[in-house]
């Protein structure tokens, strides 16, 4: 092993510390997250954004799946049968539509942390 990590190891634990502590601090979980993704991944600041980033995306996929269920269900239960299904499809599109973009903002967040464990780890 030349002094690197393993970028995949790294986003997956990022992506744990993410979801543990998004309970208790949720801006700074992703920071965190993307600080333990870096520091495992080793080999630079790049390397290190990229497993932060890489948590932080799983992450937003999670968030988007979420989304798109709970849109639906909300928009089912709040219209009779025919308006339930209409409201149904759009708020399954637009919980997914936000999940993404709630999701990004995370992962941004956490390729910044990324950043900053892979240049401490270097």
């Amino acid at each position: 092993m030349s002094g690197r990590g393993n970028i995949w190891l790294g986003a997956f634990v990022g992506f744990l510390v993410i979801v543990i502590f998004q309970w208790w601090i949720p801006i700074l979980a992703h920071l965190i997250g993307g600080v333990v993704a870096g520091l495992i991944a080793r080999g630079g600041a790049l390397r290190g954004g990229l497993a932060g980033f890489m948590a932080g995306i799983f992450g937003a996929f999670i968030l988007a799946i979420v989304g798109f269920f709970a849109g639906a269900f909300l928009g089912f239960v709040s219209g009779g049968f025919f308006w339930g299904i209409l409201l149904s499809g759009l708020g399954a599109l637009a919980g997914f539509v936000i999940g993404v973009i709630v999701g990004i903002a995370g992962a941004i967040v956490a390729g910044i942390g990324g950043l900053i464990g892979g240049a401490i780890a270097r």
